[in-house]
């Protein structure tokens, strides 16, 4: 293998929904790097919105929403009529890409790209995200895909298979974060890459399912500041420096907006019967709102209600903000993909996707994980419907009938929007609810606050340095 002979090998830690409130007592070791001599530590004002993938994506090219496409997990196709969330593909992301810099500055350099989100078919030499098999009868197996392809099964054959309930739905939590973990040590020990970049989802779920400033919150801190302890001691035993990194900070919330219910009202929203279900048809809506968090985009394919759809959202309670991304660039989602208009929620409220207005008629994959079904972000899939009697016997129920080879739907998730209790997408207005960058910086002020468009170029310097400087 060829390699570059003196750049510092580095792992970026992404440790989702980290901020500095939860430096402190139940974050032992990760309170401790933070206070290490030599390393500095720095808030991040997100772009908007602040979600995995828009936030990921400036990280890795230097460039706002406007400029590398990735205006959140969710968006509308007005080409197909058809909302698209959770894309894997790289190839969406538009911008040159960190690895790409450092492999041109210093040929041989290597990367391993463990989770981050538009994963798929990058130039990162190493690459594993998850991804299912849906097969012709129904079923759904969990599996991960990697590159180069033949990974896949040697990784799982030695760490075991990917806790896929573990990573979203009712059952997130530690296990896949410390499964990642693991598979990031694997590819160390199996390729020694110089940049390691890992995914460590933890926070992000019971920040959303508990009030975040809350006491529950403390077993969550302690868990993930051990998966952290752990990798950072062992990238360190073998050279590696260690740079951590969050997305967003998650604030409590308290209500919910739906904008798509408003748009039913004044008759916008377009709804197709299937077996007494309503599905929303897109295509046909005069407007449309494809929520993500605290943010919203909003598409209207009827010019003529324009102004009419703009008063609606600005007159919904919860909604602090409305503005056209096109005529407001500072705002920097000036973009195709971008809605006709950008709602921003206040400080306690988010949006949901719901559009119907009888639970009774709601679409079929309602009551169930289906993150690439529903036209916008469904948090209360982190949640089991509490009206089941007996919630656990109900899954087991469900698997069992899975695994006679039984046609079963896991419809157990409630359609309870009040049930969140955190989240994320605009900018906080206090600076201790902003993600972090903390490891050895020399480009870093101490104790500063930087753009997120910032973080690539401080990256890219820390990576790019020598072993010997």
């Amino acid at each position: 293998m060829s390699h570059p002979s003196s750049p510092i090998r580095t792992a970026v830690l992404n440790v989702v929904g980290l901020t500095s409130r939860h430096l402190g007592e139940s974050t032992p070791f990760l309170s401790s790097f933070a206070r290490r001599e030599g390393n500095r530590v720095a808030r991040v004002t997100p772009v908007l919105p602040a979600v995995t993938s828009t936030v990921q994506a400036t990280y890795l090219t230097g460039k706002p929403p406007s400029g590398h496409g990735i205006v959140g997990n969710y968006w509308y196709d007005r080409d197909y009529g058809e909302h698209r969330a959770w894309k894997q593909s790289n190839r969406l992301v538009q911008g040159r890409k960190l690895w790409e810099e450092l492999r041109e500055r210093l040929p041989g350099f290597t990367c391993a790209k463990l989770f981050w989100w538009n994963n798929m078919y990058s130039t990162a030499d190493y690459q594993v995200t998850p991804r299912p098999i849906y097969r012709v009868d129904g079923k759904k197996i969990f599996d991960v895909q990697t590159w180069p392809l033949d990974l896949g099964p040697k990784v799982q054959a030695d760490l075991g298979a990917f806790p896929f309930p573990a990573f979203w739905g009712p059952g997130a939590g530690i296990a896949s974060s410390r499964w990642i973990a693991d598979c990031a040590r694997w590819f160390e020990e199996q390729f020694q890459p110089h940049l390691h970049l890992v995914y460590l989802p933890h926070l992000d779920y019971n920040l959303q399912r508990l009030h975040p400033d809350g006491p529950g919150i403390e077993p969550d801190l302690r868990d993930i500041d051990e998966v952290v302890e752990r990798l950072v001691t062992f990238y360190e035993s073998r050279g590696v420096q260690v740079i951590l990194l969050s997305e967003y900070g998650i604030t409590p919330v308290s209500r919910a907006i739906h904008l798509n219910r408003v748009f039913r009202e004044h008759g916008w929203i377009v709804c197709r019967d299937e077996l007494g279900h309503e599905q929303i048809d897109p295509g046909n809506c005069r407007a449309l709102a494809i929520a993500d968090h605290q943010v919203a985009h909003v598409y209207v394919n009827d010019p003529s209600i324009r102004e009419a759809v703009r008063r609606a959202i600005a007159e919904t309670p919860g909604v602090e903000s409305v503005f056209d991304p096109a005529q407001c660039p500072e705002r920097m989602l000036a973009h195709e993909r971008s809605g006709d208009f950008v709602a921003v929620a206040e400080p306690d409220a988010w949006f949901t996707y719901y559009y119907w207005n009888d639970d009774e008629r709601a679409p079929d994959f309602a009551r169930c994980v289906d993150i690439h079904r529903k036209p916008g972000y469904d948090p209360v899939e982190l949640f089991l419907d509490p009206a089941l009697r007996f919630p656990r016997l109900a899954v087991a129920t469900r698997l069992a009938k899975k695994i006679l080879g039984l046609r079963m739907k896991m419809d157990v998730i409630p359609l309870d929007a009040s049930l969140v209790r955190g989240s994320h997408g605009r900018i906080p207005e206090d600076p201790d609810d902003l993600p972090l960058l903390l490891g050895p910086l020399p480009t870093v002020a101490g104790d500063s606050t930087i753009e997120a468009t910032e973080v690539y170029g401080h990256l890219l310097h820390d990576c790019a340095a020598e072993a010997s400087s």
